[in-house]
């Protein structure tokens, strides 16, 4: 029974380091082919093919062979055809591994570098066109196969991109809050908040409403006066530069107004419904 038993644990280990010997071969004999291979499909100009035997070849290892010229070439023509079709992930994807590998010799993968680089700055500016475009959505598209590439400072871009665009959009909102309200001085600190390009114009009519609203109670201002009725004896433009200065550091509208006119000497006094600065 013993001797049945070992005979068995032989036969199974004979059996295992067959199947181990026979792999090994297998993986041997096609390493074999696969550098004649890798040329057949570049000199065809099968570049899906080159690829993909070259991705056998790295991954089996077995004689130690240098990289072929011909991945490099199948590689970096894969990269500009993808380039051409607009499929910028696919085309950074291969040029990167070109300059992190060594499959491309020292010059070539110098050129590589700055190709790399010249890519990611027109993506970079194509991106921030539509931003200025308005086209948020489209912008960060246009980012992404630069965010997606790892160990790079676009994605902080892309961040700040959307933090640029909301709040814009938020101040944008606020804006017509405090027009409905009247609040004239804080709608137009609000306005010059603004600084994207297409929320500015967004905002165009808005601000010559704001605008129109505030030169007409300066000429109520000014005809008060000119008359008998009580008004403000500082001048009346420089209370208004005050006034907007202290609402673009955030005051709440009475709180400028009180700054302002003690910025220029004065101090708020009620005259019946009216607030006056006067020395």
């Amino acid at each position: 029974m013993i001797l049945r038993l070992h005979h068995f644990k032989r036969f199974w280990f004979v059996s295992a380091l067959t199947v181990v010997a026979t792999t090994f071969g297998f993986a041997y004999l096609w390493e074999q082919q696969l550098p004649s291979l890798v040329r057949l499909a570049w000199q065809q100009g099968d570049l899906n093919a080159c690829l993909r035997y070259s991705h056998q070849l790295n991954a089996l290892h077995l004689l130690g062979q240098k990289s072929l010229p011909e991945e490099a070439l199948c590689r970096r023509h894969q990269a500009e055809l993808a380039w051409e079709q607009n499929d910028y992930q696919i085309a950074l994807g291969h040029l990167e591994q070109l300059v992190n590998s060594s499959i491309s010799e020292n010059p070539q993968r110098a050129e590589d570098r700055l190709l790399l680089l010249n890519w990611r700055d027109q993506l970079r500016n194509q991106a921030l066109a539509l931003f200025k475009a308005g086209e948020l959505e489209r912008s960060l598209a246009m980012l992404a196969p630069i965010d997606q590439s790892g160990n790079n400072p676009d994605i902080s871009l892309s961040e700040s991109l959307r933090g640029t665009w909301n709040r814009n959009r938020i101040d944008h909102e606020r804006l017509q809050e405090l027009i409905n309200q009247q609040r004239w001085w804080e709608a137009l600190a609000t306005l010059n908040r603004l600084d994207h390009p297409w929320w500015q114009s967004q905002a165009a009519p808005l601000r010559q409403e704001v605008e129109t609203a505030i030169e007409l109670i300066q000429d109520k201002q000014e005809l008060q006066s000119h008359g008998e009725s009580p008004s403000h004896t500082v001048p009346v433009n420089a209370l208004n530069a005050a006034v907007s200065q202290r609402l673009d550091q955030g005051m709440d509208a009475w709180s400028a107004f009180e700054a302002g006119c003690a910025d220029l000497g004065g101090e708020v006094i009620e005259v019946g419904p009216e607030s006056l600065c006067q020395n």
